[in-house]
């Protein structure tokens, strides 16, 4: 009895770090999608890693805004042509699972522009998986 125990709880430990290693590659992959297409000069791919939603939060240098179309207005804006985006690279620091559901991730950003001082900063990023896909539901980026 006391072997299977053990068998069935070694099954379930590995079940449980395939599943961590899955949403690890998943969330990677969500960042790879939005460095590929900034680096495109493509803000509308780059905001479909975001949670379309009216509660969707984003802290920048000035107050919390709510909003897929606030934040995509936003980097619009700040960004208007591809000279401005220059070519974008993150360094991941930190993914910690908090749940099933969520899980915290922690960056820095690099924006290497050539016509323009390039710029960078960190970033904290609150993930959701909604529909079986990982999406930002809050981005908090300096």
């Amino acid at each position: 009895m006391k072997k299977i125990f053990i068998i069935c709880y070694l099954s379930f430990c590995t079940a449980c770090l395939l599943a961590q290693t899955d949403d690890f590659a998943a969330i990677r992959n969500v960042m790879n999608v939005q460095v590929a297409a900034w680096n495109n000069g493509d803000i509308d791919n780059f905001m479909q890693t975001y949670w379309k939603s009216d509660s969707l939060m984003f802290i920048g240098s000035s107050e919390p805004t709510y909003g897929w179309q606030t934040t995509l207005d936003h980097y619009k804006n700040s960004y208007p042509d591809t000279t401005t985006m220059g070519k974008l690279s993150f360094n991941l620091i930190q993914l910690r699972k908090l749940s099933d559901e969520y899980y915290f991730v922690i960056g820095g950003w690099h924006l290497k522009r050539t016509a323009a001082k390039s710029v960078g900063g960190y970033f904290t990023l609150l993930f959701r998986k909604i529909n079986g896909e990982w999406k930002i539901v809050v981005d908090h980026t300096s």
